[in-house]
């Protein structure tokens, strides 16, 4: 069921959409899943050199 229903979405999205809006689209949103997978590393990275050097808070 789940692949008939992206077919459709595909589908309405090439007859409604221009192909500059689409890549546009594409483009903006791999750019904020970019930026959300960054922030996560960095906030991975911090808490995860904060519990190595007894920065969790628990003593």
């Amino acid at each position: 069921m789940k692949p008939i229903i992206n077919l459709i979405i595909i589908t309405l999205l090439t007859f409604t959409l221009t192909s500059c809006e689409l890549v546009g689209a594409i483009f903006k949103g791999g750019m904020w899943t970019g930026i959300i997978l960054v922030l996560g590393v960095i906030v991975l990275i911090i808490w995860g050199v904060a519990k190595a050097f007894g920065g969790g808070g628990r003593g």
